[in-house]
């Protein structure tokens, strides 16, 4: 599907930018693959990593500003979504700017693709989407409800979109794992609350959750992978085992187990082998075959959170992965 064709990728220079891009030039080999983002030292250092690469350009620009985004789209097939104001602290002490960004910059996204026919667009969405307790999380889920109402907001339109959702990623810039392994020898690790737990997802099973996304997609979907849950003590145990635990209590806004299919949204849920799929509720969509496909529906009153997971991050596969991707932990 991606082969041959023009991809926008929105706040480009981040941890998923920086994955997304070099595996998806290697499998589908696309005419371009376009970074905007409104950073430039962050695009002048992403640069150097692509140089002599045609396939990969640099576009200056917010998503606040639908001027410049219909300039961007010239051209393109499909989007990636991936621009936000997602630190959970700055969105709480900033919230007119979080709001601008993740709320506004998704009403502005939406209708320039309408307007410039793109085929399809993926929106990054988040756990913190799922009943929200925090701002961050209640633009977010804004920004969801907006991609999905976008594929009747069309009308004639063909462009399409979807949403995909998934928890932590493991080693990401400013994510618990790195902030770990950079104090690890001070003997000490601060931990918000021992109970706490979070699912744990690779920047590549990212990468592959919204190729997947773009390859099923009717419009309106969101897409939730399956992936393992781990307690943050355990977290905090394989990466230094002989340091000290201190609970410090859980920060503003931040919550105790992630969660990302609501028991509100099991009525609209279905299981695939290794992702859910949460179908939008309007125009009967929810009822669709041809967007259930073969998928199950769950049970009613069903939750995807990670202290509930069925399926449990082991210590020795934590510590395979920190081994394979010790360079690049925190590094993007």
């Amino acid at each position: 599907m991606l082969s041959n064709k023009t991809i926008l990728l929105t706040g480009g220079t981040g941890s998923f930018g920086n994955t997304f891009v070099p595996m998806t030039l290697d499998k589908f080999n696309p005419k371009k693959i376009i970074i905007y983002s409104r950073d430039e030292m962050k695009q002048w250092e992403m640069a150097k990593k692509f140089e002599g690469d045609s396939r990969v350009r640099f576009f200056i620009g917010d998503v606040r500003d639908k001027d410049r985004l219909y300039r961007a789209l010239d051209g393109v097939d499909y989007v990636v979504h991936a621009a936000a104001t997602k630190i959970v602290p700055t969105a709480e002490y900033n919230p007119f700017e979080c709001v601008k960004t993740n709320i506004n910059g998704a009403m502005n996204l939406i209708d320039a693709c309408i307007d410039k026919d793109i085929k399809g667009v993926v929106a990054l969405s988040t756990d913190k989407a799922s009943s929200p307790i925090n701002l961050y999380g209640a633009t977010k889920l804004v920004s969801d409800k907006l991609f999905v109402a976008g594929n009747s907001y069309s009308g004639s339109h063909a462009t399409r979109f979807s949403v995909v959702r998934y928890g932590n990623v493991m080693g990401s810039r400013g994510s618990v794992i790195p902030f770990f392994m950079s104090i690890k020898d001070k003997g000490v690790l601060p931990i918000t609350d021992e109970r706490m737990t979070r699912f744990m997802i690779s920047l590549e099973d990212g990468v592959d959750l919204v190729w997947h996304a773009f390859h099923d997609m009717e419009g309106g979907e969101v897409y939730v992978k399956k992936i393992p849950s781990m307690k943050v003590t355990d977290l905090a145990r394989v990466i230094a085992p002989e340091a000290k635990q201190k609970i410090i209590g859980i920060r503003s806004g931040e919550k105790l187990h992630e969660e990302m299919i609501s028991a509100e949204d099991a009525a609209y849920t279905y299981e695939y082998p290794k992702h859910f799929k949460i179908l939008p509720t309007i125009n009967n969509w929810a009822a669709d075959e041809v967007r259930i496909k073969d998928g199950v529906k769950v049970k009613e009153g069903f939750v995807y959170a990670s202290d509930s997971n069925d399926d449990w991050m082991s210590d020795s596969a934590f510590k395979a992965w920190i081994a394979t991707n010790q360079e690049n932990i925190g590094a993007i």
